[in-house]
């Protein structure tokens, strides 16, 4: 499959700390990544300098999952894009929305909510409880990954009912939260992932990958692309009335 991975690319260049852990971005430590999965043929990156932000209609006819992580920028991203990126999904690219990604127009455009939660960064441990071990995206994952440190998400988080949720966080000052969800919009199938705070390495992380890892078998639809003659919004049945009429 085609990945393309988009990082706003800010944070790795203003603060020194951060780009300590990711010296040549979230989005290059990941493309490391899976340039090493036989089951990728392509690895792209994108970030918000880049004209219309990487995320070219050649490029995005030709991606099968998208991996998006913003955080500073989110209203810097034209909506234009925002549009070209929802149409792609509607027509079957998969996409994986990581930690404060849910803020971005493209997520909560999709969701339909405001996809707002509480946070607090204080170096808390969190543990992600698998709730749902049968899942694609959980498989090779024991009861749970536990990460040293974390930036909290708490309840309310502000999403529509998942359609499986997979991972439920919790964090040592109490709260919980719905690190790993899934839904489908047309023919794209929507991951969304909790970990991935800039200042931690956590997407060095080697079960945190296996889990992306997952849910970019998962996400992908075989044959998505526009490249591939699937560039619309699927069809739909003819309606009963219709049906009815027939006979």
């Amino acid at each position: 499959m085609n990945i393309t991975i988009y990082n706003e690319f800010i944070h790795e260049k203003k603060d020194p700390k951060v780009g300590a852990i990711y010296p040549h971005g979230i989005h290059g430590a990941l493309a490391e990544h899976f340039q090493k999965q036989a089951h990728v043929q392509t690895v792209r990156t994108a970030t918000l300098d880049q004209e219309e932000h990487g995320l070219t209609e050649a490029v995005l006819n030709d991606t099968d999952v998208l991996l998006w992580w913003g955080h500073l920028a989110h209203n810097k991203v034209a909506d234009e894009i925002v549009e070209r990126v929802h149409a792609r999904v509607l027509a079957g690219m998969g996409l994986i929305v990581l930690h404060s990604g849910h803020h971005s127009k493209i997520f909560r455009k999709l969701m339909g909510t405001s996809c707002s939660l509480t946070w607090r960064e204080a170096d808390e441990r969190e543990r992600l409880w698998v709730v749902n071990p049968y899942h694609p995206i959980t498989q090779g994952v024991g009861a749970y990954i536990e990460l040293e440190k974390a930036e909290m998400y708490g309840e309310v988080f502000d999403i529509p009912e998942p359609e499986s949720l997979l991972f439920v966080s919790w964090f040592e000052g109490g709260e919980v939260f719905r690190s790993g969800a899934t839904w489908h919009r047309g023919r794209g199938k929507i991951f969304y992932f909790r970990p991935g705070h800039e200042t931690y390495p956590v997407f060095y992380n080697p079960e945190i990958l296996q889990v992306i890892t997952n849910a970019t078998r998962w996400a992908a639809f075989e044959g998505n692309t526009a490249a591939r003659g699937i560039g619309e919004a699927p069809n739909v049945p003819q309606s009963i009335e219709k049906i009815e009429n027939k006979d």
